[in-house]
């Protein structure tokens, strides 16, 4: 039987806003009626209380934040930025999404000075002001960009968030960053909200938090198999949400190529169906190819089309309102700043730069099972949302 989209919204054509050509020859030109619409004022989040959270020697540290802001500072784009204040979730804002016993855990734990949560999230005295942190920035950049305040906004908040569910975080993991950013859009009154998850990894706990809700539309596109295990194409939300999440969970060895497909045929047309008021972003940066901790392909290039597409949808669905909020992304030398940057100057409506381009071709087999992979997750979804 098939789930339609959860609201009664007419169906819009299948749009081609990012077209995905033969060897990537992609028009990445900037739109020259954008500067028409907004005046592309991008607005940074960022704090030194996010480097103060965690332990040197673990994946998910405070060195992450030194190279994007040190690569953001040394191309100038960190200057053209408008810096957003910060203050930290209150305790109320938290029990929005997180059960109130697991918010006073993260609070008892680095009161305590740390502790593990889990086998790979451990809490560090000042986990809960970091984290704190990342809710409240993103809860108001969000309203920010949706009062029109600021264009658009990239938020670079550590913990990341999309793994923690709402009775216990995970996978580096403690409080749901861009679940708070669309929780907080729908309590201001937003009756529609997208969130888009591009990191390597599926986000779990953004997909539980509302899964049985149609107002917060989830649309991931990560690696299986790999950690957490969930995020299979039949996996498409209950009761009112039943249609409102959309995984396309993609084999090893993809390349931007195949993203940009999911993207042109898949991901922009179902945001045109759904019609939302903003878009939060989940950006992780671990699908580039040179992060040890998944296994996929993409490039910064790739990174700056995903973004450059999800601007086009925004200025055409929802009036420019689009927040890309930090996820994973773990190859401090090369991978993560320069996608950063990437996607900061898609953003800003800065041409691309240069780039480390993909260093080997992934085996032919391997790409065959991607190809046979991305048009089955096509057809899947075409089928049931009609």
């Amino acid at each position: 039987m098939k789930a339609a989209l959860p609201l009664s919204v007419p169906r819009a054509p299948r749009p081609r806003i990012v077209r995905c050509r033969p060897r990537g020859a992609i028009d990445s030109s900037p739109n020259p009626t954008m500067g028409e619409i907004y005046s592309v004022n991008t607005a940074l989040g960022y704090d030194d209380i996010f480097l103060e959270h965690g332990m040197p020697d673990h994946p998910e540290r405070a060195e992450r934040l030194r190279v994007i802001m040190q690569r953001l500072e040394e191309t100038g784009l960190a200057d053209q930025m408008q810096r957003l204040p910060m203050r930290g979730a209150s305790v109320e804002e938290l029990c929005w999404l997180h059960e109130e016993s697991y918010v006073e855990e993260v609070r008892a734990l680095s009161e305590a000075g740390g502790g593990d949560i889990d086998l790979d999230t451990r809490a560090t005295a000042r986990t809960w002001d970091a984290a704190r942190a990342a809710a409240g920035l993103c809860i108001d950049a969000a309203l920010g960009v949706y009062d029109r305040s600021v264009d658009n906004a990239l938020l670079l908040v550590r913990p990341p968030g999309h793994h923690a569910r709402p009775h216990v975080g995970m996978g580096f993991c403690f409080f749901n960053n861009a679940a708070f950013a669309a929780e907080g859009l729908i309590r201001q009154g937003a009756e529609r909200v997208a969130i888009v998850d591009f990191d390597g990894h599926h986000g779990n706990g953004t997909q539980e938090m509302f899964y049985h809700r149609g107002d917060v539309l989830l649309i991931s596109i990560h690696q299986r198999p790999l950690f957490p295990g969930t995020g299979t194409v039949d996996e498409i939300g209950i009761d009112e949400g039943s249609g409102a999440t959309i995984n396309c969970p993609v084999p090893p060895h993809a390349q931007d190529i195949h993203y940009l497909r999911l993207f042109d045929e898949l991901l922009l047309p179902v945001l045109h169906m759904y019609e939302p008021e903003a878009i939060i972003v989940s950006a992780g940066f671990d699908a580039h190819f040179r992060d040890t901790l998944v296994q996929l392909s993409l490039t910064a290039r790739g990174y700056f089309l995903m973004a450059v597409g999800l601007l086009t949808a925004a200025r055409d669905l929802c009036d420019g309102r689009l927040l890309m909020v930090l996820e994973g992304g773990y190859d401090l030398e090369a991978g993560l700043p320069e996608s950063v940057e990437a996607t900061a100057r898609a953003l800003m409506r800065e041409p691309e730069g240069e780039w480390l381009a993909l260093e080997s071709q992934p085996h032919r087999e391997a790409t065959l099972r991607v190809e046979e992979a991305v048009e089955a997750i096509i057809e899947a979804h075409r089928e049931r949302l009609g």
